[in-house]
């Protein structure tokens, strides 16, 4: 079959591949209609994640086809993460904190392939009439679903009344702006520092954009701080701008190089929280809101061919990018 596969630092290779194989009785094959460039492929394709080692086959935001099984001709959305199913995590609706929890594209071959091997438990039937790059949005969007849950419990007051900050103007932070929009959140502000990017949040109307490079966000402004982005300077920048009592949301991995101010964190009581992936319920209740438009029209990804996906890589190391999310169709 083909596939994009990650070869090196900075390189990406579309060639033939060994076809898909499931790797025991309970995986099924899943034909590939559309898969999203997500910033964890980025950062294995800058050599900056030692668990993916090339060659792989990355990917792992998917939509398609079954092809075997009792799902046969359905179409679904692919629950990438692979957990055990019964620690005390996953029977407590929490896999995504699974000790022994994989990923495809991962460990294992990813979707930036023709067809994909995944546990047949793993699929979410799409929506009658979906256009299956509007499902492949599902796993990023739902990455901002579980982060807006657990501040909604995290936050003294209802969210509804939260001023917001998002730091970072990819499609988490971006999802997360819309679905703190879709819950009623009415004072927003995304930062980002690539103005491509900026220009295409300020098309959804979320709220208000800036380029905190050079207009950074008010300190002891916000409520809440969702952080994206997950650098030094975005942690720098969350702690300065979340009021006394706030909370701060981790999302993003950038780096793992400081950026905390414990002492203020200690004294004016914020709450820090990292926060990974989604479980499967966000990921069915997304796909829900995603399909009826809960999030917004999703005008502005951007559709490429598989094999064109080299170039994409590319732009989106360079910034020349505004899409916040590349969504390939093999």
């Amino acid at each position: 079959m083909q596939a994009l596969v990650y070869v090196g630092n900075e390189q990406m290779a579309f060639r033939e591949e060994a076809e898909a194989v499931p790797l025991s009785s309970d995986e099924t094959l899943v034909r590939i209609e559309a898969v999203g460039i997500c910033g964890s492929d980025m950062h294995a394709y800058l050599g900056h994640d030692p668990r993916r080692v090339p060659p792989l086959i990355l990917g792992h935001e998917a939509a398609g086809t079954v092809l075997d099984g009792s799902l046969s001709g359905k179409r679904v959305v692919i629950n990438p993460l692979i957990t055990c199913g019964h620690c005390n995590h996953c029977l407590d609706g929490r896999q995504n904190l699974c000790a022994e929890r994989d990923l495809i594209g991962m460990y294992r071959p990813g979707a930036f392939a023709e067809r994909v091997a995944i546990p047949e438990r793993n699929l979410i039937e799409i929506p009658e009439g979906m256009d299956a790059a509007l499902a492949a949005l599902t796993e990023p969007a739902a990455t901002a679903t579980h982060t807006v849950n657990l501040a909604e419990r995290a936050l003294a007051r209802p969210i509804s009344e939260a001023k917001a900050l998002v730091i970072g103007g990819g499609s988490v932070g971006l999802f997360a702006a819309l679905s703190l929009a879709y819950r009623g959140v009415s004072d927003i502000t995304l930062a980002d520092t690539n103005a491509l990017r900026r220009s295409t949040a300020e098309k959804t109307g979320i709220g208000r954009v800036i380029n905190p490079a050079q207009d950074p966000a008010e300190d002891s402004h916000f409520d809440l701080v969702i952080d994206a982005v997950g650098g030094k300077l975005s942690r720098q920048a969350s702690v300065a701008a979340v009021k006394p009592g706030g909370v701060i949301m981790h999302i993003g991995l950038m780096d793992n190089d400081g950026g905390l101010d414990v002492r203020r964190i200690t004294l004016q009581e914020i709450t820090f929280i990292g926060t990974y992936t989604y479980t499967p319920l966000d990921l069915r209740v997304t796909l829900t809101q995603l399909h009826s438009g809960a999030l917004g029209k999703l005008d502005w990804i951007d559709e490429r061919p598989l094999s064109a996906g080299g170039a994409a890589f590319q732009e989106l190391h360079a910034g020349t990018c505004g899409a916040p999310k590349v969504i390939l169709r093999p």
